[in-house]
């Protein structure tokens, strides 16, 4: 059998936990450090049905943490309780690599591996990079690539010769972003304006579609650390909570 702690001791090394931003809450979220596991799962997110399907006894590793905010109460009539009661009924462990693994690997990951993007530097989460295309032709580019459905687009310039890239929910980086055009996820309106009024171009890339790469990512990381356990982790696929048009 193999103890949570041995895991968690892995993981740590890969993409260290105290790294995590202080509103985050990276790390063991449901279960102890000396249980006993099975099976390992890997998610970007939890949902009903995934849980359902993984089996009693198994550690799930997800990018986003199921709980951010302190519980006041647990009536598992909310997206957290009712998963909560699942996993603790079932004895399912969860650990979360949020923030800390998009500072050391995820941001990487996705503009080199998924975008095929050269990083010219990296800044925390922005990861830049340099090109030289037209911003018609990038958006098209990008948008196959991350299979993006009618993406939200603001564009200030004819042509790119330097794009910034943070998976997930990055809009809050604005003043950071030192680049002709800005990648990222959960674009609204008044993100628009603000970064129309700031010459800087905007490609929605969705949270779920830019970030749903973590579990590839740590499948590759994990293999030879998991030789020594004789672990096998297993990738699983929470769904997309959003649908596009037709269907």
């Amino acid at each position: 059998m193999h103890k949570v702690k041995d895991i968690y001791k892995m993981l740590d090394e890969i993409s260290p936990f105290e790294l995590q931003e202080k509103w985050d809450n990276s790390g063991l979220i449901v279960g102890n450090m000396e249980d006993e596991i099975d099976e390992i799962y890997l998610s970007l997110d939890l949902d009903e049905q995934l849980l359902n399907e993984i089996p009693n006894n198994s550690l799930v590793i997800t990018h986003h943490p199921l709980i951010f905010s302190p519980l006041k109460t647990v009536n598992f009539n909310s997206y957290s309780t009712k998963l909560l009661q699942i996993l603790i009924k079932k004895d399912i462990c969860l650990i979360s690599m949020h923030t800390n693994i998009d500072k050391t690997h995820l941001n990487k990951y996705v503009c080199e591996s998924v975008l095929n993007l050269t990083i010219s530097s990296q800044d925390d989460f922005i990861c830049y990079s340099d090109i030289d295309t037209t911003f018609d032709d990038f958006q098209k580019t990008i948008s196959k690539k991350l299979n993006l459905q009618n993406p939200k687009l603001v564009q200030c310039s004819q042509s790119i010769k330097k794009i910034a890239i943070t998976t997930g929910s990055g809009m809050s980086l604005i003043n950071k972003i030192d680049a002709d055009c800005f990648l990222t996820g959960d674009i609204k309106y008044h993100d628009a304006m603000e970064a129309k009024s700031r010459g800087i171009s905007l490609i929605d890339i969705g949270h779920y579609e830019s970030e749903q790469h973590f579990t590839s990512l740590l499948i590759g990381l994990l293999p030879k650390n998991l030789e020594n356990q004789r672990l096998q982790a297993i990738i699983t696929t929470s769904k997309n909570p959003f649908i596009t048009s037709g269907e």
